[in-house]
């Protein structure tokens, strides 16, 4: 079984991560409803669960199968080798309180934004988002700020792999589009969602690097009829940027 770039993989290796993504999104299936999803027989989704339960990747409630917590024990030994976790997390805190909207940070894995960590303020959004989530960078402002300090090949790169799907009208889907407004980031040094991946939704984020090279970005999120005129345009690019340098400047001694 071959990939988009050439190399082959193994086909039943494949099967269970399907397996395991499917029961991430729908917070558990049953034989059935994985094996017509992924379009493998029922015997041979039967095969994969008994494996995936007899090393206590998943666990059986009646006839569905969910997630172990054994994922967990995967998810906390990854965030303890991000260095810097202790520092956004402290940041992250203090700017979400001081704006009271919705703050995240994301880091950058197989051409998408992977989100982190976020802190709601007081009048913080209800977002879709948590810690592992990974979403199309070109639509969100977290993502263009990462974009913004990657070559262009690797932009390049990204966009074969991924495209750029339209989620709103306001979604950059083309490539010239896509490439000058990196430009203008790179210049002011922040990125805006103007409502390009949910209608309603604006964000601001900034990118956060140490010796020109990318860590992630940090952005601010929160309804068009609050994330309009100075304070979408100045106060909080203002705030999301110097949240990005505090966490710049700790990281250099985490």
């Amino acid at each position: 079984m071959a990939t988009h770039d050439g190399s082959r993989t193994v086909e039943a290796v494949q099967t269970t991560l399907d397996i395991i993504e499917l029961l991430l999104e729908r917070d558990g299936a049953g034989i059935t409803e994985i094996a017509d999803e992924l379009g493998r027989s029922k015997g041979t989704i039967h095969g994969h669960m008994s494996t995936l339960y007899k090393n206590e990747y998943v666990v059986k409630e009646d006839e569905t199968y969910r997630l172990s917590l054994r994922h967990l024990d995967l998810g906390e030994t990854v965030r303890d080798r991000l260095q810097i976790y202790d520092v956004v997390t402290e940041e992250l805190d203090d700017l979400s309180e001081s704006c009271g909207e919705l703050a995240q940070f994301a880091m950058p894995e197989h051409g998408q934004a992977v989100y982190i960590y976020k802190s709601a303020g007081e009048n913080a959004v209800q977002s879709a988002s948590s810690p592992g989530k990974r979403e199309y960078m070109h639509c969100l402002s977290l993502g263009k700020a990462m974009m913004a300090h990657m070559s262009e090949s690797r932009v390049n790169e990204i966009i074969d792999r991924h495209g750029l799907p339209k989620y709103t009208e306001n979604t950059v889907t083309t490539k010239d589009e896509l490439f000058a407004e990196l430009e203008d980031i790179r210049e002011r040094g922040y990125a805006f969602d103007r409502e390009e991946k949910i209608q309603g939704l604006r964000c601001v984020a900034a990118p956060v690097t140490t010796a020109d090279e990318l860590i992630g970005a940090i952005s601010i999120s929160g309804p068009a009829s609050r994330f309009e005129g100075e304070v979408y345009e100045e106060e909080l690019p203002s705030m999301v940027t110097r949240s990005a340098n505090v966490i710049e400047i700790n990281s250099q001694f985490s």
